[in-house]
């Protein structure tokens, strides 16, 4: 489902680099990326789903080379194939919860609102236990309920790849192990590949396999301390 070879990365502006010179996550696969802030947990998810492009290396999802499709395509792509569950939720405050939800019909012309996209998305916060707040503004939601919408938001076109960034950071215990549980029973459901990013080590054993992301930072002094996975 996703390749990687001899990936490179680096921001303009800091020291900050990330090498990774080989790392394959099959179809299905639930994994996790364990690691302390700032060491290229969200860069790398960004660089899977196409909203950055490598400075060298192959990203390949699903057969795809998504480093080197045209903006166009990437957003495309992205829309069609990954489900994204961002860290600031990126909802938009003029939509009540549902509408939030069913967004990406709203995005491109390509992705029609049906009958069952509709269905399927109140279905969706109804698992989450946002069922009755349906037509309520995003704004009087709490921080953990907003979560919840974004969640929802990325299942709903059940993609082939779901990417969480810290998808329970707002939550408290009992909700973090439901929105994984969420997470995991739908990736199975559809066969979909899962890959979450959480500093919650209570977390991983509910994964497939913890990806310790330390060993692909490359030190700021120019050391490559990056190896296979």
């Amino acid at each position: 489902m996703i390749a990687i070879r001899d990936l490179r990365f680096a921001w303009t502006d800091g020291p900050f680099q990330l090498q990774i010179p080989r790392l394959d996550i099959v179809r299905g696969e639930a994994a996790v990326l364990a690691g302390p802030s700032g060491c290229g947990k969200t860069t790398l998810l960004n660089l899977i789903c196409g909203i950055l492009s490598p400075a060298a290396g192959l990203v390949e999802v699903a057969g795809t080379d998504i480093g080197h499709l045209a903006d166009a395509d990437r957003r495309l792509f992205r829309l069609r194939n990954i489900g994204l569950v961002f860290q600031d939720f990126q909802l938009i405050d003029y939509l009540d919860v549902l509408g939030n939800v069913l967004l990406p019909c709203r995005i491109q012309p390509s992705v029609r609102l049906s009958p069952a996209l509709r269905e399927r998305g109140l279905e969706l916060l109804n698992q989450v236990g946002l069922g009755s707040f349906s037509q309520r503004p995003v704004t009087r939601l709490s921080q953990g309920e907003r979560q919840r919408v974004a969640l929802c938001r990325a299942l709903l076109l059940n993609p082939q790849l779901l990417l969480a960034d810290e998808p329970t950071g707002n939550l408290d215990p009992d909700n973090s192990r439901r929105m994984v549980e969420l997470l995991l029973q739908e990736s199975r459901r559809s066969g979909a590949t899962l890959i979450m990013v959480t500093h919650d080590h209570s977390l991983l054993p509910m994964f497939d396999r913890t990806l310790p992301f330390l060993q692909y930072l490359a030190r700021t002094d120019g050391t490559d301390a990056g190896t296979s996975a």
